[in-house]
């Protein structure tokens, strides 16, 4: 088969969509090519020469491989092409990043030639993505004496790899462009229906908030070329919801800068902003591409003469616009002053943005630059006997005297690499951590197994204790998009060292569970530390932290992470639940009264919830955990007691096992590995050597919130108000309204239990809620269709062992199959029941959606616009968030129910329950 003749197929079709040839990463492909640019006469070899230097992906990907050794073959004088001189080789090797072309340039420095020696040790000095076999390979050399290899670890120890780059410009001219009112986000910036395209960068790009925003973006660039262009959310967050590495990717795409002339479509140095800032998550992603984040606080609270804050008819705050950055502003960015101005006038002091570490990102071109060249510099140091020079910014370390340790200071002690011994860090303090648990999900995995292609990584780090590939995000339909890209991931992964949830040899079954449960599972010990590729790695057994592909490749590469220790906000409660209330009213009441208590700040927002919740078990604590993320805080630590703690931890034991039993562990016995991890757990937590964790009594929080079950009398329905005349009061999370506010005639297109939000015991209560209705009226009618999606299998087996999938399965229209999955998205829905597969379902928004303008109820996270329900022309789709009683009898009545009829609908149903500890925990 000729694969260049097919390349130029798909290079024609792409033309048909306004695309340039696709980047090239297969090694046969560009073996092809370089065969075409030996023959001098070949028709193709003028475009064949192009797609060598300016179309092949770098790193590891196996076209880097065949790449790098063709231009070792030119500058050893073996090959000839006239236009690529040896210089010019050199040169293209020194923006190939790591791998093969690091591997190269060793076998020149190390050769017997001299000239070409001393010019492959000037590219190699630019280098920082080496590892073990690449300095193993320089320490040997200087030990046998080889000069050139002493001059490469001299340039190393004294960091000449960031030394020598470009100062950041004093001064940095932007025009603002509001992408919108209100929080962003990053569905508008990476839609999670174009999932499937995130890592053709080109293709996803062109998904980007809408075509008119990118033609006004580029008519921004046009009229002013010296500037670049900042997207605002205005009077709102950028970034919330996902860390989404396709948005930053996107963003870059359109306003930023290309990373380097010989690697398509990868561009650096975004400038985006908020009025309320960057949500955490999103801004760690902008730092991994050298980009700004703003907090603009352009619209403050208003205030009356006495101070107090004014309100308005509807109770809420009212703000007034402290400076404007309306589209077409141009604005200057003085990063030695740190502030933000508008011509001499000074509009904002933007220290937060340009931190020592943060400057040091935007000069390096990203965070993953200085991670490495941090541990060049330190390796070069040690192999040369010296000790390192300081060339980066010290790490900030903020220690105090009388002052105790909030549950997630205690963690990030225990777990900090290169702190000096005894020293005790508290929150602010910059730290490197050892990583325990890593998680990548379906849809980001393409672009997590890019940037491991990129940075030169093959193998996980030893240090990693478990790492999980999820097929959960492409689990609904098992469509030609998902059968390309999926099996593909799944072998990458594998090989890398991970545990996949599909076996690239197909002798286990494939297991859609949602990532995040299993996550949940594979944590087994509320120490750990975990890195997700997906903002609700939020687990209830440590400390989780949502991240970017590029995040969680780093983490699987080098088993750590690096950031500041967060602040920490406590919760905890009082009073008792009422019998009709289910646990996710808490949690979405908790939201509210902070709310109420703090005059409309969101005081979690970028911090850690310290949730005291201990009396329930992992299971059920996660739908609080899960929930932080629209909380925006920055991650969450349940504090447990002791012998919940054991009770969970055996739990997640079985389910390990069962992964074991179905053929999932891999050589390195990860799996049983955990389970062991547990054990020792479990006996340091019955012995009293080492009890729960729990925070000291005189630990300093940035607030504490205290929730009163007392008050909650209602089912709480958090609401997207899609027709509030404020816009930047729609899709935010935070209207939070009790049942009665619809009385009896908000009528419900749909109903969907499922995603990461529910658990076992919320499928026991479709069940129970089933039974109660034809007791009470002899059948049950769906007056509105129900999906109902386990978030595991391992559920599913229990509800049969247990007798609950039978009842599910007795009202059901439709049923899923493992042997015959769909192949087509559902686009309809009959006034049945819907037993779907395992995953994230409607939540995801990928592939099945709800009809567009349906009002849909959910026990979802995701009310975002276009998510799980987009518009109509006639009509807005909403998503409408709630506990899985009320989505499932809303569905019967194909209305939301009045108070009566749920109280009546819940009566002898165990709904999950939570009492707050009597003891301060």
């Amino acid at each position: 088969m000729n694969l260049y003749q097919d390349y130029l197929n798909e290079i024609e079709e792409r033309k048909s969509q306004g695309l340039h040839p696709k980047p090239i990463d297969g090694a046969d492909l560009l073996s092809e090519i370089i065969a075409q640019i030996k023959d001098v006469n070949n028709e193709y070899r003028e475009d064949s020469v192009k797609f060598f230097i300016y179309n092949t992906l770098p790193g590891t990907t196996p076209a880097a491989g065949v790449k790098a050794q063709f231009l070792k073959e030119i500058i050893l004088g073996n090959e000839a092409v006239a236009e690529i001189t040896p210089t010019f080789a050199f040169e293209l090797l020194s923006h190939m990043k790591g791998g093969p072309s690091i591997s190269v340039l060793l076998d020149l420095a190390l050769g017997n030639d001299e000239a070409i020696a001393s010019q492959a040790a000037e590219v190699l000095k630019t280098q920082v993505f080496l590892y073990d076999a690449d300095t193993a390979r320089l320490a040997d050399a200087y030990k046998a004496g080889n000069e050139i290899a002493k001059d490469i670890l001299e340039s190393y120890a004294k960091a000449e790899f960031f030394t020598k780059l470009p100062a950041v410009p004093e001064e940095i001219k932007v025009v603002t462009y509001i992408a919108a009112e209100g929080d962003i986000s990053t569905d508008l910036l990476s839609p999670g229906n174009q999932a499937h395209s995130r890592s053709d960068r080109e293709l996803h790009g062109k998904c980007m908030i809408t075509p008119e925003a990118q033609a006004e973006i580029e008519d921004l660039k046009r009229q002013h070329p010296d500037a670049s262009v900042m997207l605002i959310a205005e009077k709102g967050t950028m970034g919330v919801g996902s860390s989404r590495m396709s948005g930053v990717n996107n963003v870059a795409l359109w306003t930023g800068k290309q990373a380097s002339p010989y690697i398509p479509f990868v561009n650096i140095a975004p400038i985006v902003a908020g009025t309320n800032g960057i949500s955490p998550i999103f801004l760690t992603t902008v730092d991994v591409t050298g980009g700004i984040g703003i907090d603009l606080q352009n619209w403050v609270k208003k205030v009356d003469e006495n101070g107090n804050v004014v309100r308005d008819e509807n109770g809420d705050v009212v703000l007034e616009q402290a400076y404007s950055v309306a589209t077409g502003t141009v604005l200057t960015i003085n990063t030695k002053t740190k502030k933000l101005y508008n011509g001499e006038v000074e509009l904002k002091d933007i220290s937060k943005s340009f931190t020592p570490q943060k400057l040091e990102f935007i000069r390096a071109g990203g965070s993953y630059a200085i991670v490495f060249g941090k541990k060049i510099q330190t390796f070069a140091a040690q192999t040369l006997g010296i000790e390192a020079p300081q060339v980066f910014a010290p790490a900030k370390e903020i220690t105090k005297e009388g002052v105790g340790l909030t549950a997630v200071e205690k963690i990030f002690n225990k777990n900090a690499v290169g702190v000096a011994p005894g020293k005790v860090l508290y929150a602010g303090s910059d730290v490197r951590v050892k990583v325990n648990i890593v998680g990548s999900q379906d849809t980001t995995g393409l672009m997590t197994a890019q940037e491991l292609e990129a940075m030169a990584a093959t193998v996980i780090a030893p240090t990693v204790d478990g790492a999980y590939q999820s097929g959960c995000h492409t689990a609904s339909v098992w469509d030609k998009k998902a059968q390309a890209n999926i099996p593909k991931l799944m072998k990458f992964m594998n090989d890398f060292g991970v545990i996949t949830a599909r076996d690239p040899k197909g002798e286990y079954h494939s297991m859609t569970d949602v990532i995040h449960k299993v996550l949940n599972d594979i944590t087994v010990d509320e120490w750990a530390i975990i890195i997700g590729g997906d903002s609700h790695t939020r687990m209830s057994k440590g400390v989780a932290f949502g991240a970017d592909s590029g995040t969680v490749a780093l983490a699987l590469a080098t088993g750590e992470a690096s950031m500041p220790i967060p602040e920490s906000v406590k919760v905890t409660f009082k009073g008792e639940m009422k019998p009709h209330m289910d646990f996710r009213d808490v949690v979405h009441a908790t939201q509210l009264q902070m709310l109420q208590q703090f005059d409309g700040e969101n005081v979690f927002q970028g911090r850690i919830i310290e949730v005291h919740i201990g009396t329930l078990l992992a299971d059920q604590a996660f739908t609080f955990t899960d929930w932080t993320a629209e909380m925006k805080a920055k991650a969450s630590i349940c504090i447990s007691q002791d012998e919940t703690l054991i009770e969970s931890l055996e739990i997640a034991k079985s389910r390990i096992q069962i992964m074991i039993d179905k053929g999932m562990d891999n050589a390195n016995q990860v799996l049983q590995g955990l389970i062991d991890k547990a054990n020792k757990r479990i006996e340091e937590i019955r012995s009293g050597e080492k009890p729960a964790l729990q925070p000291d009594a005189n630990a300093k929080y940035y607030a504490e919130v205290v929730i009163d079950l007392d008050i909650i009398d209602e089912p709480m329905i958090a609401d997207p108000d899609v027709n509030n005349a404020d816009v930047s009061k729609r899709y935010t999370h935070d209207v939070i309204r009790e049942l009665s506010y619809y009385g009896n005639d908000k009528k419900v297109d749909l109903g969907f239990v499922g995603s990461c939000m529910v658990h076992k015991d919320d499928l026991k209560i479709v069940s129970q809620m089933l039974r109660n209705v034809e007791k009470q009226q002899g059948e049950v009618k769906f007056n509105a269709p129900l999906v109902v999606a386990a978030p595991t299998y391992n559920i599913i087996d229990e509800l049969k062992a247990e007798g609950d999938w039978e009842y599910l399965q007795k009202y059901s229209g439709f049923e899923f199959s493992d042997a015959l999955p769909k192949q087509t998205a559902r686009t309809e829905y009959e006034n049945v029941m819907y037993l779907e597969r395992p995953g994230c379902n409607l939540c995801m928004g990928n592939q099945e959606k709800a009809e567009k303008g349906d009002t849909v109820l959910a026990t979802s996270t995701r009310l975002f616009q276009g998510r799980v329900v987009e518009d109509r022309a006639d009509k807005k789709g909403e998503s409408l968030l709630a506990s899985t009683p009320v989505v499932v009898l809303s569905a019967i009545l194909g209305r939301i129910p009045t108070i009566e009829e749920y109280k009546k609908s819940v009566q002898g149903i165990n709904l999950t329950k939570f009492k707050p500890v009597s003891t301060k925990l």
